[in-house]
């Protein structure tokens, strides 16, 4: 790869069971260059996530489906590397959900959230400080609204939002009971 290059992986086809290497194709093209009320964000951090397998089906889901030759999505910790943007400044750090399996992409700033110019632990914004923590905390807090005594049981909980959900329902003085797919992730 040389600096005028981008890395980007596209689902070449759909798979039948667990994705496989043959599912995917590596491609390198121009890197991007931003125009006025663009940037260029340059990847640091990329969020692999099981809600990832449903955008490979072409199946009705609550999500579109990544379209095949496109770049897989997926969330995103980035730096700003270029802006033509007036809100965002080349060397600044953000969470972008637009910019998926590629090392650069062009942003107009849409479902981009800043993480500032040093933030101190930029990765954990696609975790406890992110969407996981958030659908965690949301669905346990929100919605469940747990009592201290009372048993939760936690699927996927060697997950993100389980585990974090197992945290906060401990915090808020629940026993938890986590579920987890086999032995080896349950130690």
């Amino acid at each position: 790869m040389t600096n005028a290059t981008n890395r980007r992986t596209v689902l070449a086809s759909r798979p039948h069971g667990a994705p496989t290497t043959e599912n995917f194709r590596l491609e390198e093209v121009a890197k991007p260059v931003p125009q006025a009320g663009e940037m260029l964000l340059r990847t640091v951090y990329l969020s692999l996530d099981p809600y990832m397998r449903g955008r490979m089906s072409d199946a009705e889901s609550y999500a579109e489906p990544v379209a095949l030759d496109d770049v897989m999505i997926g969330g995103t910790v980035c730096q700003v590397e270029a802006s033509n943007h007036p809100d965002y400044e080349a060397g600044e750090w953000v969470l972008a959900y637009t910019v998926g399996w590629q090392d650069y992409a062009i942003s107009t700033g849409e479902m981009v959230i800043k993480l500032g110019k040093e933030p101190q632990n930029p990765s954990y914004a696609l975790g406890v400080a992110g969407m996981p923590g958030f659908t965690a905390y949301m669905g346990l807090l929100d919605i469940g609204q747990p009592k201290p005594g009372e048993t939760i049981v936690v699927a996927a909980a060697t997950g993100p939002v389980g585990a974090t959900v197992g945290q906060i329902g401990k915090i808020k003085g629940c026993r938890v009971v986590g579920i987890a797919g086999g032995e080896e992730k349950c130690r």
